[in-house]
């Protein structure tokens, strides 16, 4: 017989999760607030984008995928908590109020002995602090892991299943019944002495990732001071070195690593971090950077800044694995700087929607338009589009007078002989006549 979990929370983690459980034959009972995401799920269409989840839900929902406000009382095996557990924007300190909420909702939606899985990301401590009191004040005894969500967006169906699941749990009864949920999904479970070590092991695999990706940009500063190619530097430095390969520079966002650094960091107590704080300041000061030199370099070109056009490519915070999300994206942190200027700002992206390009103040524009109708354009994602752009096809004789490629996806040469200035993240060479 099929087992019954619930998944509370249908954002990029639960939903995603929802999917994968479907595929592997469970029944999944999926809760979301907002009424306009349950009936957009009950009718198969997930309002994120991420490979593979359309066609499940058009597979399952409504034989072994249900969506609703809330969980059906007393029903499911196993209730798992994906809310998210975002900062605060002034403080940076995590807010676990949708945390502490599901929390209350499964206590009392769900029988005593239902097995409870902390998915969110949080703090160390949390799923023991916020989590648990309301459990047992209303069951008396409680079994509960810290099972943290690892998946990569745009990989996230096959991540599910092939990445290690790393579980913690409240006691050896919890362990015990967490591993044998999730070895119905994953290939491999890797068990950890506790709630608190799984906890502190997601937090440990994200702020690593942004130290890794702030090193690379750190590099690029420096070189672009010298009038070097960061590019040139990390390449060389990589070639058959067998020490930890270097990061090209780009930009670091997303749900994940726009935040949980700040969660770490509310763990260090007295003491702040000595290097992850600094890493995330480095992070969000990047697209501030590129931001400020587009703006300089359509000085250079125009003496003055005001009304000119700049084309942007690539809205959400990444472009490979493909996503819409905005959470993170560079072009936040960007538009104020381009806005001052007095830019007019074209938008592209290949899964960002016209309406939010336009909530972000760009005007949405075609690819072959991006190139034509443009003074400069400015590439901030690496979607496959944009590495497949021809660039024969797209210039013309209204061209922009530079192209500002921020993950160096574009023929440089190919700029230069058409007689459009190159440049990229810490890199600015001088303008080459066509």
């Amino acid at each position: 017989m099929a087992r019954t979990i619930g998944v509370i929370g249908m954002g990029y983690v639960g939903l995603t999760l929802t999917a994968a459980l479907a595929r592997k034959g469970f029944i999944v009972h999926g809760v979301d607030v907002q009424p306009a995401v349950v009936d957009s799920l009950n009718r198969g269409r997930p309002h994120i984008y991420e490979p593979g989840v359309a066609e499940a839900l058009t597979e399952h929902v409504g034989s072994s995928v249900f969506i609703d406000t809330a969980l059906p009382r007393d029903t499911v095996d196993a209730a798992v908590i994906c809310v998210s557990t975002p900062v605060d924007p002034q403080t940076q300190r995590p807010d676990l109020t949708n945390l502490a909420a599901a929390a209350r909702q499964v206590a009392e939606w769900c029988a005593p002995g239902t097995l409870v899985v902390v998915r969110s990301t949080v703090p160390v401590g949390a799923s023991r602090r916020v989590v648990l009191p309301p459990l047992l004040e209303a069951w008396g005894e409680v079994k509960l892991v810290m099972a943290p969500e690892r998946t990569i967006q745009g990989q996230a169906l096959r991540e599910l299943v092939e990445l290690p699941q790393v579980i913690g749990g409240l006691d050896e009864a919890s362990l015990d019944a967490g591993l044998d949920l999730f070895g119905g999904l994953a290939e491999r479970l890797v068990p950890v002495t506790g709630l608190e070590t799984a906890e502190l092991t997601k937090l440990a695999n994200n702020c690593h990732t942004d130290l890794i990706y702030a090193y690379g940009n750190e590099i690029a500063l420096i070189a672009e001071r010298h009038g070097l190619d960061p590019l040139e530097v990390i390449r060389a430095a990589n070639v058959d070195y067998p020490r930890p390969d270097l990061a090209k520079p780009g930009y670091v966002g997303g749900g994940c690593l726009s935040k949980d650094p700040y969660i770490l960091i509310s763990e260090a107590g007295d003491r702040p971090p000595f290097l992850v704080e600094p890493a995330r300041r480095l992070n969000e000061y990047l697209p501030v950077h590129v931001a400020r030199t587009v703006v300089g370099l359509i000085r250079e070109a125009f003496e003055g800044t005001q009304g000119a056009r700049l084309a942007v490519l690539g809205w959400a915070y990444k472009g490979w694995p493909a996503t819409d999300d905005m959470r993170g994206t560079p072009i936040a942190a960007m538009m104020p700087v381009f806005a001052e200027a007095g830019l007019t700002v074209l938008g592209h992206d290949p899964l960002v929607s016209d309406t939010v390009i336009r909530q972000y103040g760009g005007e949405p524009t075609s690819l072959d338009k991006a190139f034509s109708d443009a003074d400069a354009v400015l590439v901030i994602n690496d979607h496959p589009d944009y590495r497949a752009i021809e660039l024969d096809s797209v210039l013309g004789a209204s061209k922009p007078l530079f192209v500002f490629d921020s993950w160096r996806i574009l023929d440089e040469a190919a700029l230069n002989r058409a007689g459009v200035r190159y440049a990229g993240i810490g890199y600015r060479p001088q303008a080459v006549s066509a």
